[in-house]
């Protein structure tokens, strides 16, 4: 529970992964007077984000907007273009990856996982050749749609897609290609046309800085094409009503309306800062931070340096340090909070969320209340990453 009345000065230090903290621009925005959701105004309004977050999703074609957090959006993307038993390969990153396959298993999909051959898949990026030899053994086809994730925030690895893409089409292979890019989107560059997806999954709470609720599925037309006769039971998550009614800036169901408001001005924020600034500022920052880490002599939990994480950095602890010791002491001393490790490195690795309304300044002092948290719990560093970033990014 939230103690209202336990004030600490100064501000809190969110560097978890996403929810990302929440530019008063945007806090302004969200809370507006709520409006009819079914009046003209609304409709004009409707229009306008609807037309807007295709640019950050970089598409021509629709993209649905759901009040959901991202585990709805993947139930979304799943229900309309997959039939009940319909087999379906997905790579395992980590820990989101696996809680989309028990997503998929829950709806009675026949899931198959593959992974990084002979290492631990979990700091790997997705190997598309491994997707290639699977789907050429799919002779019959039976194979109806290849999951991976893009940015994988338990593990803060960024996986090439158009890669997956190329593997898919090298063999004709019909499958449909969905992507998890619930952290990416905002962060890291994210290509839904070029690199031929068919649905793109994503949340309000990461890259674009939102508090969490509203949830997105970008389509292709292939994906439009093939709910139209998919026979998964669905309602709320069907597409069909939903393109129907924004077509004229409506939603069938109530909609999140002054989370909308939010939304409009991240787009705004954001295409006027540029994505490819964006872009560009994530990559410095994470480059900076994973200086620090290289300088505490700790280790980076992803192997591969072309899928090092431009949203996230996770760092693996060494034997006899408990991350969960170290993120208590940043929280209780320095009002800092750290990601926790997910899944089976739980207590073995932390995370430095460096995504969204996130600065030079913002992360130094991240890096500061780590460094002093690592100390004060008897590890210490081969040297400081605090003046290793410094000398990054100065």
């Amino acid at each position: 529970m939230l103690k209202l009345d336990n004030h600490l000065s100064g501000r809190h230090f969110l560097h978890i992964p996403g929810p990302s903290p929440v530019p008063s621009r945007i806090l302004r925005a969200i809370s507006y007077q709520t409006i009819d959701h079914r009046g003209p105004e609304f409709g004009e309004f409707g229009l306008k984000v609807l037309e807007g977050i295709k640019k950050i999703f970089k598409t021509e074609q629709p993209v649905i907007v759901y009040s959901a957090s991202g585990t709805g959006s993947w139930e979304g993307a799943l229900v309309n273009v997959l039939n009940p038993g319909d087999k379906v390969l997905f790579y395992e990153t980590g820990q989101f990856a696996n809680l989309w396959v028990a997503l998929g298993k829950r709806l009675g999909l026949n899931v198959e996982v593959v992974g990084k051959p002979g290492q631990d898949t979990w700091r790997w990026g997705v190997d598309a050749s491994v997707i290639e030899e699977r789907l050429r053994k799919d002779t019959g086809h039976e194979i109806k749609a290849v999951c991976v994730v893009h940015n994988e925030t338990s593990t803060g690895v960024t996986s090439n897609i158009a890669a997956v893409r190329k593997a898919i089409d090298s063999l004709k292979h019909p499958a449909l290609l969905l992507v998890d890019t619930v952290s990416g989107l905002g962060s890291a560059d994210y290509e839904h046309d070029k690199w031929g997806v068919d649905v793109t999954v994503s949340g309000s709470q990461k890259g674009l800085m939102l508090p969490p609720g509203i949830g997105f599925n970008a389509l292709s037309a292939k994906a439009i094409e093939v709910s139209k006769t998919n026979k998964m039971p669905k309602s709320y998550w069907a597409w069909d009503e939903i393109l129907e009614s924004n077509k004229t800036g409506y939603w069938p169901t109530t909609p999140s309306t002054n989370l909308m408001y939010g939304l409009h001005e991240a787009i705004d924020m954001m295409t006027t800062e540029g994505l490819d600034t964006i872009f560009a500022r994530h990559q410095r920052l994470a480059a900076a931070c994973r200086e620090a880490v290289n300088a505490w002599g700790l280790e980076i939990q992803c192997q591969d340096k072309d899928c090092y994480s431009p949203v996230l950095t996770c760092i693996a602890t060494p034997e006899g340090m408990n991350a969960d010791v170290l993120r208590k002491h940043a929280l209780e001393k320095f009002n800092l909070s750290l990601g926790t490790g997910l899944g089976k490195i739980k207590g073995k690795a932390f995370r430095i969320g460096h995504l969204g309304d996130c600065n030079e300044l913002s992360l130094m002092a991240a890096l500061s209340g780590v460094e002093m948290s690592l100390g004060a719990i008897g590890y210490k560093p081969k040297a400081s990453g605090v003046v290793a970033a410094q000398e990054f990014l100065k």
